[in-house]
């Protein structure tokens, strides 16, 4: 009897034991599968973590360019003035790319007209518009004068021409057309819509003056066939054609005969005084002055041309108007100045004086002061400062692209012929 109780003690106590040792296996068993669910649990969330870092690196460009979208959906455009229908007009601006133009197109924008710009973009910049791009009443038209344009107008500002030496002769068979041929288009489309037209003449009619100061009355002194014929007698001959289409067909035109004009969104390269000086002093060049420098200039701001020929445009005089700044300077005081101005320590250089280079320049602007109430109002140092500051950030734009522009002369082709 004892020995069966000591017999079924021991089994269950094996029993438990088992029990207890399969209850072992089991947890290890669990811990085991666990340990190894969680590692690679962490090597997955690791995995996943460098596949969303290589997603984010991917789609980061892709959301900066989705930003620069919004930005130029939700383009903020300067202020431009609201005019009912009957005050507003549609507006064809030539050359409208360009130095002058561009700043012509900002103010019929603000005033709150409908601005059509045309240009080739032989010396204009797309970047001296892009601000009105997508603008209800802005639109550009990539469009040469030289061929026909139909589009129904009020009124056309006809600045298509290269207007610095350089530009002018290096194709001065295009010149010429774009001065007779695309003004002649121009006369022709105002006569057919019944538009007024401006004509921007210059100062060059006058060639190299023997009358000081000169006023409209003046006839000129133009040699025909010099090397700056092409810019000079195309603008002579521009002005002829408005005064026979006005006198003939009856086109309401006005001309200004646009005086040394500086101020920003100039080519640094052009080639022109204003340029050639404030690019040379900021790089520490020497200053090239042609000739002895005391052929004279007077050189009015942008804004104050720009205010002239709104101006003139919208008065009753027919006959052609100076606008200029009466404050002659000669070219080496005014080397002197912008030296100064810029705080260079650049020297100055005297070079031989160019052909035909007029030698004294100076507008008479009583008909503009009584007929359109207008005259420069900017101060010379003012629009140099301003300029200066307009060429620096250029010249930091530039940099950054490892380009830095030089004053160029124009080039004389030699050799096989230029097709036009």
């Amino acid at each position: 009897m004892m020995k069966k109780r000591v017999i079924w003690l021991i089994s269950g106590i094996n029993r438990r034991m088992m029990k207890f040792l399969i209850a072992l296996a089991l947890i290890a068993y669990i811990a085991s599968v666990w340990g190894t669910y969680t590692s690679m649990r962490t090597i997955q969330e690791n995995g996943e973590l460098q596949i969303e870092r290589k997603i984010e690196e991917l789609i980061a460009p892709m959301r900066e360019k989705i930003r620069d979208l919004e930005v130029s959906f939700t383009q903020k455009y300067p202020p431009v003035k609201f005019l009912s229908e009957k005050d507003r007009k549609r507006i064809l601006l030539t050359g409208g790319a360009g130095f002058v133009g561009s700043h012509l197109a900002d103010k019929l924008m603000m005033d709150g007209h409908e601005v059509t710009v045309v240009d080739n973009f032989f010396t204009g910049r797309k970047r001296n518009v892009e601000h009105w791009i997508g603008h209800e009443n802005f639109e550009l038209i990539n469009h040469d004068v030289v061929e026909p344009l139909y589009i129904e107008v009020d009124q056309i500002y006809h600045l298509a021409s290269p207007a610095s030496p350089p530009n002018y002769m290096y194709n001065p068979i295009k010149t010429l057309k774009t001065n007779t041929i695309g003004t002649l288009n121009m006369l022709g489309l105002a006569k057919r819509v019944g538009a007024r037209l401006l004509l921007a003449s210059t100062s060059e009619v006058y060639g190299d003056p023997e009358v000081h100061p000169q006023s409209e009355e003046y006839w000129g002194h133009v040699n025909p066939i010099g090397p700056r014929a092409c810019y000079d007698e195309g603008k002579r001959v521009a002005e002829t054609m408005c005064y026979a289409y006005m006198k003939q067909e009856g086109v309401e035109v006005r001309v200004a005969r646009i005086f040394n004009t500086f101020g920003s969104r100039m080519h640094m390269n052009d080639g022109r005084v204003v340029s050639n000086f404030i690019l040379q002093a900021l790089q520490g060049e020497p200053l090239t002055v042609y000739g002895s420098g005391s052929q004279t200039r007077a050189f009015q701001y942008v804004s104050d041309l720009v205010n002239g020929l709104v101006s003139l445009m919208n008065s009753n005089v027919s006959s052609p108007v100076n606008l200029g700044n009466p404050e002659e300077h000669t070219i080496l005081e005014f080397a002197r100045l912008i030296k100064d101005l810029v705080g260079s320590r650049s020297q100055i250089q005297f070079l031989p004086e160019a052909q035909d280079d007029p030698q004294r320049r100076k507008p008479d602007i009583t008909k503009a002061k009584m007929m359109l109430g207008w005259e420069p109002v900017v101060p010379l140092e003012e629009g140099i400062n301003k300029t200066i500051h307009y060429f620096s950030k250029e010249l930091e734009y530039q940099a950054n692209n490892q380009y830095i522009p030089k004053p160029k002369q124009a080039r004389i082709k030699k050799g096989r012929p230029r097709h036009n």
